[in-house]
């Protein structure tokens, strides 16, 4: 029951990363960029608070923190044209393709159950996206799509040996100093209005608690979770991602989406679950 509660907590962390984004995007708090580099910076300093500095530094990565960067600037600028669930779908199933895609090129071979998987993933997405089904924004599908694709790369590079929570806490320093640099040439380019102090508040609790923390615990339940078990368990993300939104930033959820989201997820699972 413990293992279950825990696993629970972190699954509602990750979902509450896109809750979070969501309430402090859909409104004047914070922009975009804002929203990234205050929250990839107080990840890094609560995940440094777990690992030793020297240790993590050394453990991280620069090619990996530019997949972070990538996956957290385009996820919030993602979330100012999508709905919470529905950037949870697009997010979770690009990962979830983009590292099988990896896999393939890697020289792994799919089989008939995980090919009949990706094609009813596609199906779904396709399904979402459709025109006249009240279809999510192009610009934000294309910019959810690029921060899945992030992830996913960020989660190949992360299968490294060695102290994953090290690990990430070196990535994440590095992710907070390459967007500190590239903040005053962003900002011209992209102005956005001084950030207010609830917007500061939404940005830091997703660094700290839903990033930083949500990852540590994460990495903690993954040694008693079986693999396929976590596979699984995480096909509920944008499902939790869905009601949160639909609870704190009052979005409707529509038919369309519910087909789309229960095609995915099924297709999802059928695809990254390994049969003997």
């Amino acid at each position: 029951m413990r293992l279950v509660f825990l696993t629970l907590i972190v699954l509602i962390a990750f979902a509450g990363n896109s809750v979070l984004a969501r309430l402090a995007l859909s409104g004047d708090g914070i922009g975009p960029w804002g929203f990234s580099l205050i929250r990839f910076a107080s990840g890094a300093l609560m995940l440094l608070c777990l690992a030793k500095p020297a240790v993590s530094w050394r453990a991280g990565s620069w090619v990996a923190a530019i997949a972070l960067c990538a996956y957290g600037v385009f996820f919030s600028f993602a979330y100012l044209k999508l709905a919470t669930g529905t950037g949870a779908l697009l997010l979770f199933a690009t990962v979830q393709l983009t590292m099988l895609t990896i896999a393939f090129t890697r020289g792994e071979r799919l089989r008939r159950l995980q090919w009949v998987g990706l094609i009813l993933a596609a199906s779904g997405l396709i399904y979402l996206l459709a025109p006249g089904l009240d279809a999510p924004s192009p610009i934000g599908t294309a910019l959810m799509i690029a921060s899945g694709i992030g992830w996913g790369v960020y989660s190949v590079l992360g299968k490294a040996a060695g102290d994953p929570v090290a690990r990430t806490s070196g990535n994440f320093t590095r992710a907070a100093i390459l967007l500190l640099i590239a903040t005053p040439l962003l900002l011209w380019l992209f102005p956005e209005a001084q950030p207010s102090p609830s917007g500061i508040g939404l940005a830091i609790l997703s660094g700290t608690v839903t990033s930083g923390l949500g990852y540590a615990l994460w990495y903690r339940v993954l040694r008693d979770l079986p693999v396929t078990t976590a596979a699984v368990s995480q096909l509920s993300v944008p499902v939790i991602a869905a009601i949160g939104g639909a609870i704190f930033v009052f979005e409707p959820v529509t038919v369309a989406f519910t087909i789309a989201c229960s095609v995915v997820l099924v297709g999802v699972g059928l695809a990254t679950i390994k049969t003997p």
